[in-house]
C-alpha cells in the first residue's frame, strides 16, 4: 500500500508514506488534537530518524513499542508504581509528556494519567501529543503519540476518574521520568 502511494504520488520510497500520513492529518482524517475532533497539523521540530537510527539509539523494546505500536507485558514497567514527583518525557526525543500531578492507580497494569501535560480543559494544541483512530484490533481506540516524533505512548479510554474522565493508558518504556527539582 506505502509503496503504491509512492508510485501515485511521484515521491521517493521513504518520503511518500510520511507525506501521506501528514496529509491524511492535514486534513483531519488520520490524527486529531482534542477530544472534540479538532485537527491540525503534525509539527515536527526534527525530522523523523531511520529505523536503523532509531534501533541504535532505543532498547529492542523501546524500539518495538515505540517504533513497531508494541506494548510492553502488564504490570511490568518500571513507572507503575512510580510516586515521585516530575515529569514524564519522551524516550525518543525527550519532548515532556505527563505530569506526575495527573497520574493515578488505574490498576490496569500501565502508567495511567487524567490528562496530557499542556493540556487546558478539552484543548489539547499547546501538549505533546496527539490521538490517532487505532482500529488494528478490529475495533475504534483512540492511540496516544508524541506530537514531536510520532512515537506510540500508548492509548486513551473514556473510562478515567473525574474530572477530564479520561485515562491516558501509557507505556513505562515510551517514557523518561525526570524528577522535580526541589
Amino acid at each position: 500500500m506505502a509503496r503504491l502511494l509512492c508510485v501515485l504520488s511521484g515521491l521517493p520510497w521513504p518520503e511518500a508514506p510520511l507525506r501521506a500520513v501528514r496529509s491524511l492529518a492535514d486534513s483531519g482524517g488520520l490524527c486529531s488534537k482534542a477530544r472534540n475532533g479538532d485537527a491540525g497539523p503534525l509539527t515536527k521540530c526534527e525530522p523523523s530518524l531511520a529505523k536503523s537510527d532509531w534501533q541504535k539509539k532505543l532498547t529492542p523494546e523501546q524500539y518495538h513499542v515505540t517504533r513497531e505500536k508494541g506494548t510492553e507485558p502488564p504490570f511490568s514497567g518500571m513507572y507503575l508504581n512510580n510516586k515521585e514527583s516530575g515529569m514524564y518525557h519522551c524516550v525518543c526525543c525527550d519532548s515532556p509528556l505527563f505530569s506526575s500531578e495527573k497520574k493515578y492507580c488505574s490498576g490496569t497494569g500501565w502508567p495511567s494519567f487524567t490528562e496530557a501535560h499542556g493540556t487546558s480543559g478539552s484543548d489539547e494544541s499547546n501538549s505533546g501529543i496527539l490521538r490517532c483512530l487505532d482500529t488494528s484490533l478490529g475495533s475504534a481506540r483512540t492511540e496516544v503519540v508524541c506530537k514531536q516524533c510520532e512515537a506510540h505512548l500508548g492509548h486513551v479510554f473514556p473510562d478515567g476518574p473525574g474530572p477530564t474522565g479520561q485515562r491516558f493508558c501509557i507505556n513505562s518504556v515510551a517514557l523518561k521520568f525526570k524528577p522535580s527539582k526541589h
